[in-house]
């Protein structure tokens, strides 16, 4: 029993040195769980804890602006914009600007100073629902305090309007952004595997060999994963038209022309992982260390708006970040080109650096 035990623990100090003096070992063991659980820590939060409105105040009465002033002094919720008509409220909310639009009618201070309810209107961005939720609750509770100091005067009624998902369904919000992440996931695992498995095997070394340019290895190895990737956010989208009957909005053409971009980034980044991995287990490591990050910094779940500055920047370089939001806005808000243009610029410059850096990581790396 002694010599067993022995010979085990010498074999597991053995692996330790292994583990331990290989510094891109060290790197994997410690940096992606310091980097997570930053990132959980500040991105992934479900806080709110920044609520930018709009507010269209025809009553201009002294109960408005103290019921404004009680808003703003949450120091949560953000006036950004003033409006003169109901017809800017469409733009503040379509284009994101503002998650929310409070509405105060001519004759709200007629009504309470009448004895009747005093209605005022808050149309919520329900593409967020978690969000937009949160937001209304709160109004909510900042009315019912103002209720409650007017003793027995006639209460301010609230009424809340979600646009672009009115039952407030997560689901609305959750399942479009899946047709763009879980298609993610698929196809930046295809193309991290692809140059890496011949590698392993031997093949690739034979490739770069013929006469095949680095530009033709390159769309070889793109295009089948672009086209995979595309057939998973088919299905993805089918299952969601179909099964949860939940109607598309805008166009189904735009809505391709994004998943394609999209998709053409992602892949960009899986073939520079697949290239600089000698091995499929360093290419199934670096692609697992990277999905993490990329869905945190994403807004699937929690809005970009919510992260501190910095991380907001950093999402610019997150080709997911772009992709739900194409989706998003075409599925549910129907929005047309010039109002999504904005999504492709960062998508294609991922794809501008990512690609030529895999093509030209085929020659010098792995040759």
């Amino acid at each position: 029993m002694r010599v067993w035990l022995i010979r085990l623990m010498a074999l597991i100090r053995k692996e330790m040195l292994a583990i331990l003096k290989d510094p891109s070992s060290r790197a994997l063991l410690f940096a992606p769980a310091l980097m997570q659980a930053l990132l959980f820590g500040y991105g992934a939060t479900y806080d709110l804890t920044n609520a930018p409105f709009a507010v269209l105040d025809q009553s201009r009465s002294a109960p408005s602006r103290e019921i404004l002033a009680r808003i703003e002094g949450t120091g949560v919720l953000r006036r950004i914009a003033t409006l003169e008509s109901s017809d800017q409220i469409a733009a503040q909310i379509d284009s994101g600007a503002a998650l929310m639009v409070i509405t105060f009618p001519p004759d709200f201070a007629a009504r309470l100073a009448a004895g009747t309810e005093a209605p005022m209107q808050v149309i919520l961005d329900g593409r967020n629902s978690a969000t937009a939720g949160a937001a209304g609750g709160q109004i909510a509770a900042i009315v019912a305090r103002y209720n409650a100091d007017l003793g027995h005067a006639p209460p301010v009624e609230v009424v809340r309007r979600a646009w672009f998902n009115p039952n407030y369904e997560s689901r609305w919000n959750l399942m479009p952004a899946m047709i763009a992440s879980l298609s993610m996931l698929q196809t930046l695992m295809l193309a991290a595997l692809s140059v890496a498995r011949e590698r392993e095997q031997g093949t690739f070394d034979q490739l770069l060999v013929t006469p095949l340019s680095p530009l033709q290895i390159l769309i070889g190895k793109a295009l089948p994963s672009i086209f995979i990737g595309l057939v998973q956010s088919t299905i993805i989208f089918l299952i969601i038209l179909f099964w949860f009957r939940i109607p598309i909005a805008g166009s189904v053409g735009l809505l391709y022309l994004g998943l394609l971009t999209f998709t053409t980034a992602s892949v960009g980044i899986g073939l520079s992982i697949s290239a600089v991995s000698l091995s499929m287990q360093q290419a199934m490591l670096y692609t697992f260390m990277l999905i993490m990050p990329l869905m945190l910094l994403s807004g699937l779940l929690t809005p970009v708006g919510n992260m501190p500055e910095v991380l907001q920047w950093a999402t610019y370089a997150n080709p997911l970040r772009f992709g739900i939001d194409t989706v998003r806005r075409v599925y549910l808000e129907g929005a047309s080109f010039t109002d999504i243009a904005p999504n492709f610029l960062p998508l294609l410059a991922v794809a501008a650096v990512t690609l030529p850096l895999a093509a030209w990581l085929f020659r010098h790396r792995l040759s």
